[in-house]
């Protein structure tokens, strides 16, 4: 298999934000006692269960108003509902943010437009299986004329915890991932949410690219190979340990081993960042998936406040890497998450 997938084991899981649904996790103020942040990025530890569904929305007036308002009326208690915006919603183009596109194929890709794109992302986030599930329900039994299900997938993060202010979760290769994220708070911000410099139309300004991607996993050849070469491949040990013996939490000294005898060159965390001072600037998330048949993988989801310099940079490193031949990008998309408040769908409506 092949990829096309950057930092996919450094760390985790699919969350779209913005706007929270009933009893969300981003109802009140953040950790520093503000609630101007996109709610999913104030939590240290995502939600256990999660469903993304992507929406087409029709074109007359009012239609992001009324998908909008009755998406967040199918929630269940106990989940939170946020939604990002694709780059058709904004055909012909009006106020849209100043870098998103359609997602690119990128080398080893075999996206299916079944699992693909979208005007809408709605996210359905909660620590109960059951209320996601309901709510999914609900909106696909939701009668409108003004939009339709494009694709929807399920995902949960096992092992889902925090760590030295990291949410870690296990993915289906058996590796604790969620290490490479910022530890604190502003870090995530500052890696993930725009600014006014940018250039972004006004009512953007504070929101985050975001990129999603659906990644197959091929356990079965994966499972093939001795856990020294698993390690090898990924560049850590299974539960995070560097290859040199620094601890999950500490940055590896790369520059002591220059010939990658410990670390190999061409590691996954070795190219997806050389140089773990600065690590890529976007802010990752994963939740695994299992759609039966062997079908098995995560949701890929990264947010950043620039899409060149985070993830298609790292995702550029990554291209060739032996990692590759035991994934497959099958589905996903480019999307924009708003920052919080309702002045984005009042400009875009």
């Amino acid at each position: 298999m092949a990829s096309g997938v950057a930092v996919v084991l450094a760390g985790g899981g699919a969350a779209a934000h913005g706007l929270t649904g009933k009893g969300g996790a981003g109802d009140g103020a953040g950790s520093d006692g503000s609630a101007d942040v996109p709610a999913q990025l104030r939590r240290l530890l995502p939600e256990k269960y999660v469903a993304l569904i992507s929406l087409d929305i029709g074109r007359p007036h009012g239609a992001l108003r009324e998908t909008v308002k009755r998406v967040r009326a199918a929630a269940e208690p106990d989940t939170s509902v946020g939604f990002a915006l694709g780059a058709t919603l904004f055909e012909p183009a009006k106020s849209i943010p100043h870098q998103l596109k359609e997602m690119p194929h990128f080398t080893g890709d075999l996206l299916d437009p079944v699992m693909s794109h979208g005007d809408v992302l709605a996210h359905v986030a909660s620590d109960k299986a059951a209320a996601v599930q309901k709510t999914v329900e609900h909106i696909r039994k939701t009668t409108s004329p003004h939009w339709t299900v494009r694709w929807h997938i399920n995902g949960s993060r096992p092992a889902n915890r925090v760590e030295n202010g990291r949410g870690l979760a296990r993915n289906p290769f058996h590796f604790t991932e969620g290490f490479g994220n910022p530890g604190t708070e502003r870090e995530s911000l500052d890696r993930a949410l725009t600014s006014a410099d940018q250039g972004e139309p006004r009512w953007a300004v504070g929101g985050s690219y975001q990129v999603v991607r659906i990644v197959r996993f091929a356990t079965d050849l994966w499972d093939k190979d001795s856990a020294r070469e698993q390690e090898r491949i990924i560049g850590r040990r299974r539960d995070g340990v560097w290859l040199d013996g620094t601890p999950a939490d500490e940055q590896p000294n790369f520059a002591a081993d220059p010939t990658g005898r410990l670390t190999p060159l061409d590691s996954h965390v070795r190219l997806a960042a050389p140089d773990r001072r600065t690590p890529p600037p976007i802010v990752r998330r994963s939740y695994n998936y299992d759609r039966g048949n062997g079908d098995t993988g995560i949701i890929f989801s990264c947010f950043q406040r620039d899409l060149a310099q985070g993830f298609e940079a790292a995702q550029k490193r990554l291209e060739g890497e032996p990692l590759a031949k035991y994934l497959l990008t099958t589905g996903g998309g480019y999307f924009f998450v708003p920052p919080p408040g309702d002045e984005w769908i009042d400009t875009l409506s």
